[in-house]
């Protein structure tokens, strides 16, 4: 681990004053997957500090990986069509296990290793996220139809961060598990928010899958529709390119997709000149 001298760690916070200043008062949505949750410690006190100064930030988070554990441990065996898990009455009843009782629970508690700052909720709360059933086959797996923001803006002007876990409902009060990303672009451009940030377990979007050196350090919303046109995005990172997209394009000021294993990563995208990852312009 490096160590800054005191010269090194002025200049640094110097570097993040016209962010801060920037920023301050700024809606941040962050989108919270499982496969980086091994550096829960480390995201938490970034989303801590953010709040120390002036940003309102929302944490939205799935659990894929979490379900798909706990559905083996318990014998039932997960099924996928089109990359989308088929959700039956006993899989909704996992999902909803999962996400509401443990992966938001771990990360509210996380955060609030640094003081009372992080509340927990759903989507089903104070009717934030209204869903609709995606397809008879794959059972109660929901798309978002609206985002009610109240709670959130409540919670925000109590300087408090909401942490959601993306299960929704429809109208007569049945749960559907929804796609975390697709959650998090909806509630961040209801929110208009000035940033989305897309945490993830690759340094950003390529346009070759399979060569780092080809990573996109920024591109517009039109240039990410005519790369998925021509087949050159598959995959796990379309449901994100598509939140990207659709986000900027309803009032959100920038996306970013991000390494999330990377410590800090929150930070050195916000807080510093070069940045990191992927950014989405309108």
């Amino acid at each position: 681990m490096t160590t800054l001298h005191a010269g090194e760690k002025a200049g640094v916070l110097a570097e993040a004053l016209p962010y801060i200043r920037r920023f301050w008062g700024k809606v941040v949505v962050v989108k919270y997957g499982g496969a980086v949750s091994g550096d829960l410690a480390s995201f938490a006190q970034d989303v801590a500090l953010m709040r120390s100064v002036g940003m309102r930030t929302v944490v939205v988070h799935g659990g894929g990986p979490q379900i798909g554990s706990l559905m083996e441990r318990l014998g039932k065996a997960p099924e996928f069509r089109n990359g989308l898990r088929v959700t039956d009455a006993d899989t909704l009843d996992i999902a909803r296990m999962v996400l509401v009782g443990k992966v938001n629970r771990d990360i509210v508690g996380a955060i609030n290793v640094h003081g009372p700052l992080a509340v927990g909720l759903s989507g089903e709360d104070a009717g934030l996220i209204t869903a609709s059933a995606r397809s008879p086959e794959l059972g109660f797996v929901g798309d978002v139809e609206a985002v009610n923001p109240d709670i959130l803006r409540r919670l925000l002007s109590e300087e408090l961060i909401p942490v959601v876990a993306s299960i929704g409902s429809d109208a007569q009060g049945q749960a559907y598990n929804i796609n975390a990303d697709t959650a998090a672009g909806a509630i961040a451009s209801a929110l208009e928010a000035e940033k989305l940030v897309y945490l993830t377990d690759i340094e950003g979007l390529r346009r070759d899958e399979h060569d780092p050196a080809t990573l996109i350090s920024a591109v517009s919303a039109g240039e990410l529709e005519a790369m998925v046109d021509a087949g050159e995005l598959r995959g796990g990172m379309l449901p994100k390119v598509a939140s990207c997209v659709q986000a900027v394009r309803r009032g959100v000021g920038r996306a970013h997709i991000l390494d999330g294993r990377l410590p800090h990563a929150l930070l050195l995208e916000v807080f510093t000149n070069e940045g990191i990852g992927t950014m989405v312009m309108p």
